[in-house]
């Protein structure tokens, strides 16, 4: 049975990857233009036809956000929100789950891409992972956006758990800024994206549900800058204690 339904796995991951590509293609004039509208307003611009790109994107694949609320975010207020990470399908999943002007906190190399690049810088704060400059050139520009009312996304373990464990080891970064700015930490749980694409291959897309659970925020309040690990290893268990309770699937 499983021989049976591979190649229709397969050609399913090809129509989602091709209809990606199309959509991409369809969004990047619209990107230009709304680049020229400035750095946070242009940003605003972009991530809007981001979200518009995600639900366009997962409706044609078949693939249906699902709210796990424990606490709504509150309206016109800046979070940091985090989750957990172990698919390249948590992309699409915070852009259905984050309906708010926001950036995300991503990789630099990702801005070389061809054509993805254009809207990859206008909608991300670009990390050099390598470099202490680079982080505290993001941190810098974090700041300014948190100012203006927009919200981040930080996944603080850096890259793809890719563990049977609930989550990795997590940086200091969105800690230190929580701290740094008195923003309170939003965390998400997003459940099925591993299951909707493993992280070992694209061909192991599906079709299917996302779930994203809302934590209940976490503030900054009363912690120092020597208090990062505290704050740290709070939302940490908080966070692995809710995945184990959502039976996460890749928990073993």
């Amino acid at each position: 049975m499983k021989l049976f339904f591979k190649p229709i796995q397969i050609l399913y991951a090809l129509y989602a990857m091709v209809l990606f590509v199309v959509i991409m293609f369809i969004a990047v004039p619209f990107v230009i233009i709304a680049s020229f509208f400035g750095k946070y307003r242009g940003g605003n611009a972009v991530m809007q036809l981001a979200h518009w790109w995600a639900d366009a994107w997962l409706f044609l694949i078949g693939v249906y956000h699902v709210r796990i609320v424990e606490q709504e975010p509150v309206a016109h207020r800046s979070y940091i929100f985090i989750s957990n990470h172990n698919s390249y399908m948590d992309v699409p999943q915070l852009l259905k789950a984050i309906r708010r002007p926001l950036r995300v906190l991503g990789k630099a190399e990702m801005a070389k891409v061809p054509v993805f690049g254009i809207i990859y810088r206008a909608a991300v704060v670009p990390v050099l992972r390598g470099s202490a400059e680079g982080r505290a050139e993001s941190l810098r520009i974090l700041r300014n956006v948190l100012n203006r009312e927009i919200s981040i996304f930080i996944a603080p373990e850096g890259t793809f758990n890719m563990s049977d464990q609930p989550l990795s080891r997590f940086y200091d970064g969105a800690f230190k800024l929580a701290i740094e700015t008195q923003t309170p930490i939003k965390p998400l749980l997003f459940l099925d994206a591993v299951s909707r694409m493993h992280w070992r291959h694209l061909f192991s897309m599906t079709p299917g549900r996302l779930r994203t659970v809302y934590l209940e925020e976490i503030s900054p309040a009363g912690y120092s800058l020597e208090q990062v690990e505290e704050l740290k290893q709070k939302v940490y268990l908080l966070m692995e204690q809710k995945l184990m309770e959502y039976k996460a699937p890749w928990i073993k």
